[in-house]
């Protein structure tokens, strides 16, 4: 029976929801035997003559992933670039080549299209990779579609070799770009820090080869939110992880926007994406690399299975972004 031979006829993306829809379009793609690691992680790892390949591609779309009207063409193409260096780096490799195919409506201002592309390529620089290639097209909004090609030095870190007695660790800015976006949403620009952090990422693109070389079991970015990202190395590793509250530290601007919008600000933190920091799980006697700081623990699953708790309780504030919701 195929993944989804239990829809409704009549049901819609949303109904089904993003993990569903996932499983049941991966269940129609045979893995040839030059795939390594297929779809489900971070990135795909594909077997070559003279090593692996690691490849990822990310879609961000006008009005879903970003406005024009909250960030200049060039902040926005460092942010598209950088979504998918991530991957790349989550996985323990380094990029080397982007394609990036565009969509865009005809009375696009074609300088806005020249500084999306000086942003592309200066992010792609920060590791030293290229944009190789691409494609342009019509649309009735901006469609960025980015896909990047890598190596890893060491095997691939995937998101099921976290064990029970693991330590959680993450490296990066956390829950800043998620405060920005909510100052933003609101039809603010301040504090300035955060709504940077929003418009130009600023992963720790040496983070990922460093938690490989140092051993880690499991790693991920944060993309989506850091509950919900830890959640797939739960599921995928079948653990439970426990996230303290008290690891993280709040930087001041995060506690202005929580008292201003009357919300607790530690759920930027908990429950926000596209800062891009790296989470690993490393064995209890490792030594950390630079840049990490410990913020939880794995631990064996209990009767309802893999989940990820906040001080030892389930978590009932935002845990990240959920698509077609």
């Amino acid at each position: 029976m195929s993944a989804s031979d239990s829809f409704a006829p009549d049901a819609t993306l949303a109904d089904v929801g993003e993990f569903a829809l996932v499983a049941a379009l991966t269940s129609r793609f045979e893995q040839g035997s030059q795939v390594y690691v297929g779809p489900g992680d971070d990135a795909a790892v594909i077997r070559t003559p003279k090593g692996h390949v690691v490849v990822s591609t990310d879609l961000l779309v006008e009005g879903r992933h970003f406005k024009r009207e909250w960030a200049p063409a060039r902040d926005i193409g460092r942010k598209a670039a950088a979504s998918n260096l991530s991957d790349i780096n989550a996985m323990g490799g380094t990029a080397h080549s982007l394609t990036v195919g565009l969509g865009a409506p005809a009375d696009l201002p074609a300088r806005w299209a020249l500084d999306l592309a000086e942003g592309l390529a200066e992010e792609a620089a920060l590791v030293g990779a290229s944009i190789v290639g691409g494609d342009l097209t019509t649309a009735s909004e901006v469609v960025i579609a980015v896909t990047v090609l890598g190596t890893c030095e060491v095997a691939p870190v995937l998101r099921s070799g976290a064990h029970a007695g693991d330590v959680v660790a993450i490296a990066g800015r956390q829950g800043w770009a998620a405060a920005g976006l909510a100052v933003l949403a609101r039809g603010f620009r301040s504090p300035r820090a955060l709504v940077q952090a929003y418009q130009r990422p600023q992963p720790p693109y040496a983070a990922g080869r460093a938690a490989a070389q140092a051993g880690a079991t499991a790693m991920i970015d944060v993309s989506d939110g850091l509950l919900a990202d830890l959640g797939h190395i739960a599921r995928d590793s079948a653990v439970a992880i426990d996230i303290h509250r008290d690891a993280f530290e709040l930087a001041d601007p995060m506690h202005a926007v929580g008292s201003a919008l009357g919300v607790d600000p530690m759920q930027f933190i908990l429950g926000g994406g596209d800062d891009h920091a790296i989470v690993a799980t490393f064995p209890a006697r490792s030594a950390l690399p630079a840049g990490f700081t410990a913020i939880g623990s794995v631990e064996e699953p209990g009767e309802s299975g893999p989940s990820v708790t906040v001080d030892g309780a389930a978590y009932d504030g935002p845990t990240g972004w959920a698509h077609f919701a």
